[in-house]
């Protein structure tokens, strides 16, 4: 079942936050107030996952930009997340967290019950702390962070978007009659006047 428009699962989880000490956990308590990209990842010490991990962190300013988090999740341990950094990816711009329990995988609605492992799901929680995007990749298939901070630009202008939009573009708006009839909301848009642009 989706979560989108749903409270976000809360969680508490060991993370790397401080690589040498390993002592502080991370909530989603600590993301009130701003956006929060939740990054589900199989495992540490894989193919495709180090190439996602990088690749946010190359961008992880841009996100920073527009109020917005990272944060990754395996169901591997924070000593494991520890090594991989360490020896394996370099410095990461964000916290990787452990869900050793795999619990907030499952709260999640991406743990493989089978092979026990998170799947490649991506959420983007609001700064209420509700749900409004999800995706769930096949583990074979990275995510884009292109298409990522395309879908946070659009939520952040609180506008209807259509397919393809780019932050500059127009948004969309019901006409008048049409958002009178409740029945209607699915029908024609049309652009404003003046752009509407992402901020």
């Amino acid at each position: 079942m989706s979560l989108v428009g749903q409270p976000a699962p809360a969680f508490c989880l060991k993370s790397t936050k401080n690589l040498d000490f390993l002592d502080e956990d991370v909530s989603l308590g600590d993301y009130r107030g701003r956006w929060l990209v939740l990054l589900f990842y199989p495992l540490d010490f894989t193919f495709v996952c180090p190439t996602e991990i990088m690749a946010f962190s190359r961008r992880a300013e841009e996100f920073r930009a527009l109020g917005a988090d990272l944060l990754a999740v395996s169901t591997d341990s924070v000593y494991s997340h520890q090594a991989w950094i360490e020896f394996v990816l370099g410095p990461v711009a964000f916290p990787l967290a452990s869900d050793l329990s795999k619990e907030v995988s499952r709260a999640y609605g991406v743990l493989d019950e089978e092979a026990g492992v998170a799947r490649r799901g991506l959420f983007i929680v609001d700064p209420g702390g509700v749900v409004r995007h999800e995706v769930v990749h096949d583990e074979a298939v990275g995510r884009s962070v292109d298409e990522t901070l395309r879908v946070l630009r659009a939520l952040r202008t609180g506008e209807l978007c259509p397919a393809d939009w780019q932050p500059g573009a127009p948004t969309l708006v019901r006409t008048e009659r049409r958002a009178r009839q409740p029945q209607a909301a699915t029908g024609p848009l049309r652009a404003p006047a003046e752009p509407v642009t992402a901020s």
